[in-house]
C-alpha cells in the first residue's frame, strides 16, 4: 500500500511514493544522496504508528463502554469496570479518554450525526414521502439491527448527558422528530398517505424500531434481512393510502 507525501528539494517539490511495508522512501536514496542527507522516515512512521495503536484503543474503549452502559447504564458502570474489561489499568484510561462523561458524548453524538446525515440526504433526495419514510425505517432497523450498543445507549442513557450536550442532544431530537412528521405531512398532502396524525406515525415508526431490542434478547431464529423487510411492509403498509 502506498501514500503520496510532498518532500521538499531544496526549492524543488517533487512527489515520492512511500512504501508502508518497508519504511523506504522510492526514487530518493535517503542514506546517500547529498541533496536529502537527513532521514527521518523511522521516526515518522513510528509515530504513525503509535497514533493509529492509540486511536485503536480508545475506540475498543468506546465499544467496550457501549457494551457496559447497555447492560448496566451509565451510573452503575465505573471506570475501574470498564478498565478490567478492556485489560488495562484504571489509570491507564485517562491516556486515551478524559471522563466516563466524554465516552457517553462520543457514543451519543456519533450515532445522532449518522440520523442527521441521513435524513439530510433524504431532503435533497427528490425521493416521493412514502419513499423517503420506507428509507428512514430502513435506516433505524438497520442501525438497531447492526450498531445495536451504541444505538441502545443513545435512546436509553442520553438523560445522563452533561448540561450543555444535553440540552443540545435534546434541540436535534426534537428537530429530528419535526423533520420525519414533515414527510408524512407531504405525504399526507400528496395522498399517499393516509390522513393521520404527524406525530403519532412518527412515534409508532420509531416505538417499532426500538422493540427490536427484543430480539436482540430473545431466541428467535429469524435473520435481520426478514426482520427488516417485514417491518417494512408493516409499518409502509399501514401508512399508504
Amino acid at each position: 500500500m502506498f501514500q503520496p507525501a510532498i518532500l521538499h528539494q531544496y526549492g524543488r517539490i517533487s512527489e515520492l511514493r512511500i512504501a508502508k511495508e518497508d519504511g523506504h522512501i522510492h526514487g530518493l536514496d535517503l542514506d546517500t544522496n547529498p541533496q536529502f542527507p537527513f532521514n527521518t522516515t523511522p521516526l515518522s512512521l513510528s509515530m504513525a504508528k503509535a497514533q493509529r495503536k492509540k486511536a485503536s484503543k480508545k475506540e475498543l474503549i468506546v465499544q467496550k463502554a457501549a457494551s457496559m452502559f447497555r447492560e448496566k447504564g451509565f451510573p452503575a458502570t465505573s471506570m475501574r469496570d470498564l478498565a478490567e474489561s478492556v485489560g488495562i489499568e484504571a489509570a491507564s484510561l485517562y491516556n486515551h479518554i478524559q471522563s466516563k462523561s466524554e465516552i457517553l458524548h462520543q457514543i451519543i453524538f456519533r450515532i445522532s450525526e449518522d440520523c442527521n446525515r441521513h435524513i439530510d440526504e433524504m431532503d435533497s433526495s427528490g425521493l416521493t414521502s412514502l419513499q423517503k419514510i420506507e428509507s428512514v425505517i430502513r435506516f433505524h432497523i438497520k442501525m438497531m439491527l447492526h450498531k445495536f450498543e451504541d444505538y441502545h445507549v443513545m435512546i436509553n442513557e442520553w438523560i445522563h448527558l452533561e448540561a450543555q450536550p444535553l440540552n443540545d442532544f435534546i434541540t436535534q431530537r426534537r428537530s429530528y422528530v419535526q423533520r420525519l412528521e414533515s414527510f408524512i405531512s407531504e405525504g399526507i398532502a400528496s395522498k399517499e398517505i393516509k390522513p393521520i396524525l404527524p406525530y403519532v406515525a412518527v412515534l409508532t415508526i420509531l416505538s417499532a424500531v426500538r422493540g427490536l431490542e427484543f430480539w436482540h434478547r430473545s431466541q428467535k431464529n429469524y435473520s435481520p434481512e426478514e426482520l427488516e423487510e417485514n417491518m417494512v411492509s408493516y409499518l409502509i403498509g399501514g401508512l399508504k393510502c
